[in-house]
């Protein structure tokens, strides 16, 4: 089932056009990967190794968004089913709030260890291609172990966010324990610059270990052992037997329908249900026109009810005291959407009871589909690396909260409030595509805004990426893109929205799509806002 798209009306595709294909796709933010995980697809692998393969080489050649450390979360199209993986991991046994708020601290940090939950991304990786996948798994990393042996050009945007990381954690990491991230990733004592090259042999031998024993050795090997004794000898909570313990999970997804289409989502500890919340709120409004005020308020206004309810009920789905149905009842999102009005309001959230982030999609000939996010969450992540390997690990436990009447509360083996969201559009049980944006809490307000530039504009899927984005901060807080209408932002301002209009777009997400026609083609779109690219065949 394909959607309808009126190129005349929009002309925000100045810069790249919708690529096509037949016999294979393959859209991320960076062209190597994305031509990688094209290259498994040509020596007869489908898109489930192609993501792997692509996922892969991705934590070499953006590194300041995802590492071997990160989390992931799959949404796959296989044989006319929709399969979730969540692969985020879970908090240490060993650590609780009342250790963390003995330390000082008021709310989660960032930097260190205490934000380190078990990493699940490799665990993803072995476990679609042992389902799914159909080449050897030594095969899918290899492009990735090329590279970091023998190098690649830095692209501009990863330069850009490579020198943002070295110049936070120049200032804030100065304990020992952050030694290894300047040594492997600093070693000149700077950020590498555009097109320099760059090559991580350390990170090629961890890739060989992980090929060699499909994964195992990260929770239960040699990479296990060098993670537990860096964690006892530097203050850290995560110990071989949190490791050990680990496997992803796989999910019903959770969906809404919008205007005849089903839009997927992984549900929670996953945010994905925020985007869903607020399609339900807004669908019961008369939305005619994209480049008008009223539509861009209501958007807003939709998106910060649906925000609060995510943040005050999204948790390790263990501890939720509200179901998804719930939250995605239209009952719900009816009582909701009466609180809009035509002015901005400051958003608190409802009661239900009423009834630094890489994403990339895959497609291939015989009608597999995925759509797949893998994350450090903030840059490189806690700063922590194991020396000898590198292994970045991420920071996704920043999301706890340490408000112990809150369900997103840490605690042992818990997982955290997740910001990593792969989209997936069906209608009438027949696949439309893959869809996503990155970029922690700009991701459900991403999905949303593509959402409704594809259903309800019209727009192709370039178009629905090329468009200027708003980002709601908080309270009343909007940011948007300079290229953002001048008069819509003044009218924005006198419905009492406050605005801030951001130099820099990075911000805003960046994301991909791949839609499948009827007769088969394959219609691909990748950011303006990133160096991505569409690998075709």
């Amino acid at each position: 089932m394909e959607l309808k798209f009126d190129s005349q009306k929009y002309m925000y595709s100045s810069i790249r056009k919708v690529v096509y294909g037949k016999k294979g796709m393959v859209c991320t933010s960076q062209p190597l990967a994305a031509q990688a995980g094209l290259d498994i697809l040509k020596k007869g692998g489908n898109a489930i190794d192609a993501a792997i393969a692509t996922a892969a080489c991705l934590t070499v050649v953006e590194p300041t968004s995802n590492g071997l450390g990160s989390d992931a979360f799959a949404l796959i199209w296989k044989k006319g089913k929709l399969l979730g993986l969540n692969a985020s991991g879970m908090s240490p046994k060993q650590i609780t709030v009342e250790k963390i708020k003995k330390q000082g601290y008021q709310k989660m940090p960032l930097l260190g260890w205490l934000p380190v939950t078990v990493p699940g991304a490799v665990g993803a990786w072995a476990e679609l291609s042992e389902k799914y996948g159909k080449l050897p798994f030594e095969t899918l990393l290899q492009p990735a172990i090329s590279y970091a042996k023998e190098g690649f050009p830095v692209t501009p945007t990863i330069a850009r966010l490579w020198e943002k990381s070295f110049q936070v954690y120049s200032k804030e990491c100065k304990e020992t324990v952050f030694d290894e991230w300047f040594r492997i990733f600093a070693p000149k004592g700077r950020a590498p610059f555009a097109g320099e090259l760059w090559n991580a042999p350390y990170h090629a031998k961890t890739l060989e270990e992980l090929a060699q024993t499909k994964c195992s050795s990260f929770y239960k090997g040699v990479l296990a052992d060098k993670i537990d004794n860096f964690s006892k000898t530097t203050g850290g909570y995560l110990t071989k037997e949190d490791l050990k313990n680990y496997v992803p999970e796989w999910v019903e997804p959770i969906s809404i329908n919008y205007k005849g289409y089903d839009i997927w989502e992984i549900p929670p500890n996953g945010h994905g249900i925020v985007a869903l919340m607020a399609l339900n709120i807004i669908s019961g409004f008369d939305i005619k026109y994209r480049e008008c005020a009223d539509t861009y308020h209501k958007q807003i206004e939709a998106m910060k009810l649906a925000f609060e309810d995510g943040k005050r009920y999204i948790s390790d789905k263990r501890f939720m005291k509200v179901t998804t149905e719930q939250l995605l009842s239209t009952q719900y999102a009816e009582k909701r959407r009466q609180e809009i009005g035509e002015k901005a309001i400051i958003p608190k959230y409802g009661n239900p009871y009423c009834g630094g982030t890489v994403y990339l999609c895959t497609a291939d000939e015989e009608g597999n589909m995925v759509s797949y996010i893998q994350s450090n969450y903030e840059g490189f992540g806690s700063a922590i690396v194991i020396p000898d390997t590198g292994i970045a690990l991420h920071d996704r436990g920043a999301n706890f909260s340490l408000d112990e009447t809150m369900e997103n509360c840490i605690a042992p083996c818990k997982k955290p409030y997740h910001t990593i969201i792969p989209g997936f559009l069906t209608k009438n049980g027949e696949a439309v595509g893959a869809f996503g944006v990155m970029g922690g809490f700009m991701q459900p307000q991403g999905h949303m805004q593509t959402i409704m530039n594809l259903i309800d504009f019209h727009m192709n899927p370039q178009e629905a990426l090329d468009a200027p984005r708003w980002q709601w901060l908080d309270g009343k807080k909007i940011a948007l893109e300079r290229t953002f209408p001048y008069a819509i932002t003044e009218e924005l301002v006198r419905k009492g929205h406050d605005i801030l209009v951001e130099a820099e777009n990075i911000e805003f997400g960046r994301g991909q799509i791949i839609l499948r026609q009827k007769d088969g083609v394959l219609a691909g779109a990748t950011e303006p806002r990133a160096d991505g690219t569409v690998a075709v065949w």
